[in-house]
Parts: structure tokens; C-alpha cells; sequence
């Protein structure tokens, strides 16, 4: 018997007669999905486009099959680990064989290695060689004002670029944090929040006295506690997550529409009325299509859209105009290249451009830091992705027909990886809605605001990267505890005497 009184066979039964409506058949949907079904209750999933995964759609490409956008995952919080485990993939993780950044198109420079010694970019020692040879002698000195400055606002300021530039210069700045911030997360260093990028570093720069020894601080203390978080991906390809999920829903009678656009859905008394398109296409466990009705009823509905959707469907359930989009506009294309130099390699797995000095913002080697890639695209060859669009300017890709952007990014990535590539075997391009990260400025306080609204709404929970932040690990963390919150509320509801 529960704290509530309630017995596990009350618990089950009204799970049993409890009907969930997911929207959006992306990884949030599918991890919300599952969170339903696996306690027995009676789960829709509706999704637009026409296969399910949303960024981890499967690609084919030269014989392979690939992700079209995330590659793996940060094995913190264990989120993520948890759910491969549910879906019999533990069997299949493995770590990335390769990390190394480069930061490229440094002015007067060219490309060289990011410094290790760094937190967000941020330099523990601005005289370090590899510091110098990124920010210069002219960057270096300025930078070492930091350790002689007065404190005057010391620990209180949010912007980061707006932290780093007063502290120690623009070069610093332009040259360091802001490859790694537009080029990992599409913002300008001046769109990220220090409290939530590094909850630890405004107090530790108001007991050092300096941002150079506050970061030396925390990567010492870092280092004691062994922390550590390995990027992780499957055997394989992420694409093998999205499929066994399916397969583990279908095992539990969940329903999956592909091609269903929702228009809207309404509060109508205890339960909700889900419309979609007139042109929606059920698929069953056999793969096979049917009709049905254009409206569903849930007594949950989960939003598990894309931030442009879900704002639209939740803005008359939470009574008020949700704005539009502020995710970030991008395009990666994902190129197949054949490397007849073979003793030629990579300058590094990852390599991201100072904002501002080209068409792309980031390059990344995916061959080199996923092993199986080598054996399944055959020697002389390497699988790369090429990343257009930030906060700062639009994709470069985005008037561009496909030759010319599969063009673009073949010279984009010779030049950022210091390799010839002159033939391309495939490529695919694919663009997305770049949801900003938990640190951004704002995005933590606005998705708390639109969170505590849908809180008010009997069954009704609101999942995916533009609430959660992005990135895989926190997509999925966050996708389950909202679940288990609408879940929970809806399974002891009887207690309360709804």
C-alpha cells in the first residue's frame, strides 16, 4: 500500500484506465512515451514529420546509416545511460576514442589546439603557451590585468562575455569563449548566464580576487573530486536508441502516427480534445497504415514538440501569447569524403571557427571520435560534419541549393581541418531549430514561468530541448521528471478526491 493508502492494484488500475496523448515523436516524446507506458498506461503518439527520432532520424549514407544531428551524449546526470538501458542497449555504448578541439581562423594565426587549462574558454593562466598562442602578446598582457585589477564588481555579474571582456580583454573573448559558445551552442558569449554556465565561478572570482585564479580554483577543486563526464554514443549510430525505443512502445500497445500534424489542442471539461490534420497516417506494429479519427481524446497530453509548435499549442491552454521561437536557426551537413592522402589526418575531432572569420562555425570529425564509423565507411574515407548558423547570422546554406551547399561545406572543412577532401562519396543536409542551453540568459526563468503555468492545468506536462536546455542528457533527465509529475498527479488524483 502506498503513503497515500492507495494499493498497487489501485495504482494500476487507474493507470490501465488512464489515456495520454504524446505530442511529438522526437526523444523527448518517445522517453515521455515510455514513462506512460511502462506503468500500463494507454499511450498516443502523434508526430509530424513522417519517421519518428526528430534530430536522431536515421540518414543513409554511403551504406550507412547516421544520425542527422546529435552524435552522442554527456554521461552526466545518467539520464541518458538509464534510458539506453531500458531499451537493451547497455551492451552498445561506447566512449568517444577522440576529444581534441582546435580553434581555427584565429586572425594572423590560423588554426591551433584549444588550451586544456581553460573553463568555458576562460584561461586559468593567460602567460600559458598555448593561451599565447591563440590571444597573441598584445591579448596575453591585456589579459593579465585581470590579476591586478581592483575588484570593484567582483561576483555579481551574470553576462559572460560582459565578465570576461572587463576582466580580461576582448581578444579573450573573441579568440577563446566565443568559438566554444557559438560554435557548441550557437550564442555569443554576451547570451550566456556565468550563474548557470558555472554556478561556482562568481564566488570563487570574489574569494580569489581575479577570473584567471577563480577558474585555476575550480578546475584544481574539479580535479580532486574526479569529475568527469565522457561523451558517449552507441555502436552503431544513435539511431539504434530511437528504433528500440519504438520497439520496446509497441511491446507495450502504444499507438504511433507518423505524418500527423496536431492544429490544436483543447481543455473541453476532464479531458482534452487532440486535432490533427485530415491528412494523418496511423502505423501499427506491423508497419503497416490506416485511418482514424482526426480527434483524440487523452486525460493527459504531453507537448513534446519543437519550440515553434509547442508554443503555438500551449498558448491557449496557459491563456496567454507564448511569443515565437528563440531557438537558433541551423544547418549541419553531414559529408561522406574520400581522404586519398591517408597518412594526412585531422587536425583535431572537433574544430570551431572565431565567430565572424567564415561561412561555418564548426567542424567535427565524427569518424575520428567513433571508431566503428572507419570499419563501416572502408579505409580512405572520413564522415564529417560541417555547422552553419549561430545567434550571431543565419546559415550561410540557407539561399543555397544543395550543390552549393554540399560545396561550401567540403572547402569549409578542408580549411578547418587543414586536410584535403576533394571528393565527396554522399552527404545529406539537414536544418534544425537549435534549442538554446540551460545557461542562456533568460532561458531557465522563462521555461520556470511557462513549467509553473502548465503546472495549473490538470494533465498537462511540456517536454523537449527549448524547456529543458539542449543537449541530449538534459533533454531526457528533464523529460522524465516532468512525466513523473503529470504522471504521479493523475495516478493518486483519487486521493484528493478529483
Amino acid at each position: 500500500m502506498s503513503a497515500t493508502g492507495m494499493t498497487v492494484d489501485d495504482l494500476a488500475a487507474r493507470a490501465r484506465e488512464t489515456r495520454v496523448v504524446v505530442v511529438g515523436g522526437g526523444l523527448a516524446g518517445l522517453a515521455a512515451a515510455w514513462q506512460c507506458a511502462k506503468v500500463g498506461m494507454a499511450v498516443t503518439v502523434l508526430e509530424a514529420a513522417p519517421e519518428l527520432g526528430g534530430t536522431l532520424r536515421r540518414v543513409e549514407l554511403a551504406g550507412t546509416t547516421v544520425s542527422a544531428g546529435p552524435w552522442g551524449w554527456s554521461s552526466r546526470g545518467g539520464a541518458v545511460d538509464e534510458l539506453v538501458d531500458d531499451a537493451g542497449l547497455t551492451d552498445r555504448v561506447v566512449e568517444a576514442a577522440e576529444t581534441a578541439t582546435w580553434i581555427a581562423r584565429v586572425p594572423k594565426v590560423g588554426a591551433v589546439p584549444a588550451p586544456e587549462t581553460t573553463i568555458l574558454g576562460i584561461p586559468e593562466n593567460a602567460w600559458d603557451e598555448s593561451v599565447r598562442a591563440v590571444i597573441g602578446w598584445g591579448g596575453t598582457w591585456r589579459a593579465y590585468l585581470d590579476r591586478v585589477r581592483p575588484p570593484l564588481t567582483i561576483g555579481s555579474e551574470r553576462n559572460l562575455g560582459t565578465l570576461v571582456r572587463a576582466r580580461m580583454g576582448q581578444d579573450v573573448v573573441d579568440r577563446l569563449v566565443a568559438p566554444l559558445s557559438v560554435g557548441g551552442f550557437g550564442l555569443a558569449p554576451d547570451e550566456i548566464d556565468v550563474g548557470h554556465a558555472v554556478p561556482k565561478l562568481n564566488a570563487a572570482l570574489t574569494r580569489t580576487g581575479s577570473l584567471q585564479a577563480a577558474v585555476a580554483e575550480l578546475r584544481a577543486e574539479r580535479a580532486e573530486q574526479g569529475e568527469s563526464t565522457p561523451l558517449k554514443s552507441l555502436d552503431g549510430g544513435m539511431p539504434q536508441l530511437v528504433d528500440a525505443l519504438v520497439a520496446r512502445l509497441v511491446e507495450r500497445d502504444v499507438q504511433i502516427e507518423t505524418g500527423t500534424r496536431v492544429e490544436r489542442i483543447v481543455r473541453v471539461g476532464d479531458v482534452y480534445e487532440v486535432a490533427v490534420d485530415e491528412d494523418h497516417v496511423l502505423v501499427d506494429d506491423e508497419g503497416d497504415e490506416g485511418e482514424s479519427s482526426p480527434t483524440r481524446v487523452a486525460d493527459l497530453v504531453i507537448v513534446a514538440t519543437g519550440e515553434t509548435d509547442a508554443r503555438r499549442l500551449l498558448g491557449g491552454l496557459l491563456g496567454r501569447d507564448l511569443g515565437t521561437s528563440r531557438s537558433v536557426a541551423r544547418e549541419v551537413v553531414t559529408l561522406v569524403v574520400d581522404t586519398p592522402d591517408t597518412d594526412a589526418a585531422p587536425r583535431a575531432a572537433t574544430v570551431h571557427a572565431v565567430p565572424g572569420t567564415g561561412a561555418a562555425d564548426s567542424v567535427v570529425v565524427e569518424s575520428a571520435r567513433w571508431p566503428w564509423l572507419t570499419g563501416a565507411l572502408g579505409a580512405g574515407r572520413q564522415l564529417v560534419t560541417v555547422a552553419f548558423g549561430s545567434s550571431l547570422q543565419a546559415p550561410a546554406t540557407a539561399a543555397l541549393g544543395d550543390a552549393e551547399t554540399i560545396e561550401l561545406a567540403r572547402t569549409e572543412a578542408e580549411a578547418f581541418l587543414g586536410v584535403d577532401l576533394p571528393t565527396v562519396a554522399d552527404a545529406h543536409r539537414a536544418r534544425f531549430e537549435l534549442a538554446r542551453p540551460a545557461s542562456a540568459l533568460g532561458q531557465p526563468e522563462e521555461a520556470e514561468e511557462i513549467r509553473a503555468r502548465a503546472a495549473g492545468v490538470d494533465g498537462l506536462g511540456v517536454v523537449g530541448a527549448w524547456v529543458s536546455g539542449s543537449g541530449l542528457a538534459r533533454v531526457v533527465a528533464d523529460a522524465a521528471d516532468e512525466t513523473e509529475r503529470v504522471r504521479r498527479a493523475r495516478l493518486f488524483a483519487a486521493e484528493r478526491g478529483q
